[in-house]
């Protein structure tokens, strides 16, 4: 499933590109009639600098936006990028009317969600050259018999379990991000999490307190430090709380769903994309229960989880 944030960022570069084209014509029928102005020129000079500016700015937004997506666990479905060429016409200053139609473009790719971490780059970059490489090698075409990937999912496979955050404090190198140590009542260990709920939630809530969280997604480094599993949430553009399990739950409960009975997957296989398509059926209902498909997330004997005070919401 490509990331429609992913494609929004592309089209933020093709649209640099396209208004960077633009204006080397224009430079060069100006430069035919000896309109063209003096590249030594200080304002000219000045919108050479707020033209790298920008396209920096996109650039950095663009890449903020896939990794926030990846921490999620969502596959993006890299595209090629304009920015290279974009940056071939560097020399070239770009009108207001321009830099505000490219601003227009970037802001298309904000999410609607309170995001979680930025992740590293390397550790996406290895398996997509890895999974070209195949798809080369290959001559025989693929089967449209073949089921798509995530067409079997089901929700029991997803390990749903109370923890206690133990301890919380901001990533060294992310101003947005928190490092927890958790405890899932696995023997003793505590799992590290990078979660982005700086801007949401302030970190005197983050000690001490119990959450859910999904267990078994692939391991995934965020600004350099590995994270081992993913606090849920309820969320809303502008607000975004943890949920809160049962009275009387402890670390290492399950959340079970009525009716999925099963065996959760030790780990999560990325290309079977397990979560990405069970993602959007997670939700608050009016009562502010989170729910899949309708169906309350509950620990045996001890009730159900809820959301402080948001209803009828995306949960993830």
């Amino acid at each position: 499933m490509a990331s429609v944030i992913a494609r929004n960022a592309i089209l933020a570069d093709e649209a640099i590109l396209a208004l960077s084209t633009q204006l080397r014509v224009l430079e060069t029928a100006a430069r035919e009639r000896g309109l063209l102005a003096d590249s030594s020129d200080p304002k000219i000079q000045q919108l050479q600098s707020e033209n790298a500016a920008l396209r920096k700015a996109v650039a950095d937004a663009k890449q903020t936006l896939i990794d926030l997506e990846r921490s999620h666990g969502r596959t993006v479905v890299d595209a090629p990028s304009a920015s290279a060429a974009a940056a071939s016409t560097s020399a070239q200053p770009i009108s207001q009317a321009a830099k505000g139609k490219a601003a227009k473009a970037a802001a298309a790719a904000t999410p609607a969600a309170a995001a979680a971490p930025a992740a590293d780059k390397k550790a996406e970059a290895a398996p997509a050259a890895k999974d070209k490489g195949k798809k080369a090698e290959s001559s025989a075409p693929a089967s449209t018999d073949a089921p798509a990937a995530g067409e079997d999912a089901k929700v029991h496979q997803l390990d749903f379990r109370v923890g206690r955050i133990v301890s919380a404090k901001k990533h060294p190198d992310a101003d947005s991000l928190y490092v927890e140590e958790v405890d899932l009542n696995e023997g003793g260990k505590l799992r590290t999490v990078v979660s982005g709920l700086v801007k949401f939630v302030p970190i005197e809530q983050m000690q001490n307190r119990l959450a859910v969280l999904l267990c078994n997604l692939k391991p995934a480094k965020m600004r350099g430090v590995l994270s081992e599993a993913m606090v849920m949430c309820a969320s809303t553009p502008d607000k975004v709380e943890i949920l809160d399990p049962p009275a009387g739950a402890v670390p290492g409960d399950r959340i079970v769903f009525a009716g999925h009975e099963g065996k959760p997957d030790e780990q999560l296989n990325p290309k079977k994309k397990t979560w990405e398509t069970l993602a959007p059926m997670f939700k608050t209902n009016d009562q502010r229960v989170a729910t899949f498909n309708g169906v309350p997330f509950s620990v045996d004997g001890k009730g159900v989880v809820s959301a402080p005070t948001l209803a009828n919401v995306q949960v993830k």
